[in-house]
Formats: C-alpha cells, sequence, structure tokens
C-alpha cells in the first residue's frame, strides 16, 4: 500500500488527525501540505511545526499549488513553490487542476522543468482525470482520478496507454468511501493499475479535511 495524504485541515483545529499522520508518515508516498490554498501570504507557524514533525518522521512533503487549468501565471507558480520551499522545506510539489488535453501538454512540460530547476525533487500532477499520453512522462506521479466513490465505481474507465503504464507513476483520489469499503478502494485502485491512492470517508466540500482510514494500516 502507498498512500498519497493530502490532509487541507489547519493542525491547531485537529492536533489529533495530525498527530496521527506523523506517527504513520513514513508509510506514506508524501503529505500534501496546504496552508492557505498554497503556502499563504506567510510562514505558519502550526504548519512549520507539522512540517518539521513530519519531515523528522521520515515523510515527504509535497507543497500545493493550483495551477488552475494552466491559466496562472507561470511566475506566481514558481513563487509558492519557492515559499512552500523556503517556509516549510517541502521536498516537492502538488500541483493540482493542471491541463489533461494533448494542446497544452507542452505548456505543462515547461511548468514542471521550470519547478524541477527550482528544486522540486518530487512533482505531482493532478489533472484529476486521465490525461492526454505524454502527461504521466513530466511528473514522478500523476493523479488520473479524483472523484467520488459512487463515480469510481460506475462510470471508471482507462485509456488503453495506462495499461502500458508503471502503477507506481499512477494514483487515485476517492472521497465519500464508506469507511468499512476503504480496503476495497485500495485494492480496486491497485486493479486499476494505481499503486498510489488515497481514499477517504469525507464529502464536498472539503473531503481532504480528515485523514484516510487506510492510513491506520501503515507501518512506518
Amino acid at each position: 500500500m502507498s498512500l498519497l495524504i493530502p490532509l487541507y485541515v489547519h493542525p491547531a483545529e485537529d492536533p489529533g488527525a495530525w498527530h496521527r499522520l506523523i506517527t504513520s508518515a513514513a508509510g506514506t508516498y508524501g503529505v500534501v501540505l496546504n496552508p492557505a490554498n498554497g503556502p499563504g501570504e506567510g510562514p505558519d507557524p502550526a504548519f512549520a511545526a507539522a512540517a518539521g514533525a513530519l519531515r523528522a518522521a521520515g515523510a515527504r512533503l509535497l507543497g500545493y499549488v493550483d495551477t488552475d487549468y494552466g491559466t496562472r501565471d507561470g511566475a506566481e507558480i514558481a513563487d509558492e513553490v519557492r515559499r512552500h520551499q523556503e517556509w516549510y522545506a517541502a521536498d516537492g510539489c502538488f500541483l493540482d487542476r493542471v491541463t489533461a488535453t494533448p494542446e497544452a501538454l507542452s505548456a505543462c512540460r515547461r511548468l514542471v522543468r521550470a519547478v524541477r530547476r527550482l528544486g522540486a525533487g518530487t512533482v505531482v500532477l493532478n489533472p484529476g482525470v486521465h490525461p492526454a499520453a505524454g502527461y504521466t512522462r513530466l511528473a514522478d506521479l500523476t493523479v488520473t482520478f479524483e472523484g467520488h466513490w459512487s463515480t469510481y465505481v460506475s462510470a471508471f474507465s482507462r485509456p488503453a496507454w495506462t495499461v502500458r503504464e508503471a502503477p507506481e507513476r499512477l494514483c487515485h483520489l476517492v472521497y465519500g468511501v464508506p469507511e468499512a469499503l476503504v480496503p476495497l478502494a485500495v485494492r480496486t485502485a491497485h486493479e486499476r493499475g494505481a499503486a498510489v491512492c488515497g481514499p477517504v470517508t469525507g464529502e464536498l466540500p472539503n473531503p481532504w479535511a480528515e485523514l484516510s482510514p487506510a492510513l491506520t494500516g501503515v507501518r512506518p
């Protein structure tokens, strides 16, 4: 099992969740840090402390950056990546809402090269759907599904190119999973070619405010 953990709740609001995450973080693929839909306007001491504890526990830290499907200025994205690095010592970045079309592939390639030049050791792309062939070669990990459990079980399909893709490079983020079915969600992700997953029980508007119950099965 390899879990990607987005935990979008402030450490002061749910310190218990952060403590549980820290104790199991070494066994995860990575933890997405998202203080304020990005790094925020200034360093947050509570997030800095949590990031330090996660790093000491052996976790990979990924700074959240919203690309708004390619409409945000590259300089703004680069600045947020740098702030994540300077304030929280992020190892890499989680680029959310990235493009998925063939026409936008070149622009996404330039973006990934830019953040790697800034020192991002791990780059995760989240188009939330299966992108055009070629995107997964740009990043270390690509989220090819983000959506509700009901959609995941009833309307999921995968293009032919994914069969040839290494499972370790694909991730499925599924929310609204009944707690008793979380182990099934993990197995389903693996059966569908994604070695990394993140099933949570939460619902919109912020399903990532709670930890995945699957985390209890992770051992450092």
